[in-house]
């Protein structure tokens, strides 16, 4: 476990530090976990700012959400972490950032449809550019749990969903490993980046 532990610090530090040089987690925004095993996650704790995280900056959780170190709160959003575990025993990470094209997408769209690009093939079973993926906005709210119930009834009916949008807040997404879901951020937000331009050209 105590290798596992390092590694996965690791990793999701090397992420907060590729996500803060783009500016898509500001301030003590997003937040990042990754499974340690079968009832257990690492999760990054409250107030953390994601650019300079250290080992000091995480604790670990079980799956409904509950801190496992004395001392260490998690973030409020960590139930929206462990819903992705509790529905996936091989999901690995979960990473949620607040880029500025995602934020603004989501105040200005009902779901976001991604169709024609190729860089959609970074996502598993994805082979073509002649796919469609859509990316749902929910609307956001400090209510926590209906908010993963909502999104929770949504993966059921829509099991391909490979991410999501909060209106006016960030994105998530998921994967097998961190390396994975860090790869499924950097595809969204180039993504992200087209269709807004897009929209201006549209105008």
């Amino acid at each position: 476990m105590s290798d596992t532990l390092s590694r996965l610090r690791g990793e999701l530090i090397a992420a907060g530090q590729f996500f803060h040089a783009r500016g898509w987690v500001p301030a003590t925004s997003s937040n990042f976990s990754a499974r340690l095993g079968a009832e257990e996650i690492l999760i990054t704790s409250s107030g953390q700012h994601k650019g300079r995280l250290d080992d000091n900056g995480f604790l670990r959780a079980d799956l409904q959400g509950v801190s496992l170190e004395t001392g260490k709160r998690p973030s409020a959003e960590t139930g929206l972490h462990t819903l992705m575990y509790r529905r996936d025993p091989a999901m690995g990470s979960v990473l949620h950032t607040h880029s500025v094209n995602a934020t603004v997408l989501s105040m200005r769209l009902e779901e976001v449809v991604l169709a024609g690009y190729e860089v959609q093939k970074a996502f598993p079973g994805v082979e073509t550019h002649e796919s469609r993926l859509v990316i749902p906005v929910f609307p956001n709210s400090q209510d926590i749990p209906a908010l993963a119930a909502e999104v929770n009834a949504y993966l059921d009916a829509h099991p391909q969903t490979v991410a999501y949008l909060i209106r006016g807040h960030g994105l998530y997404t998921w994967g097998a490993t961190v390396a994975d879901t860090l790869r499924h951020i950097e595809a969204l937000e180039f993504l992200f980046e087209c269709v807004y331009r897009q929209l201006l050209l549209d105008r």
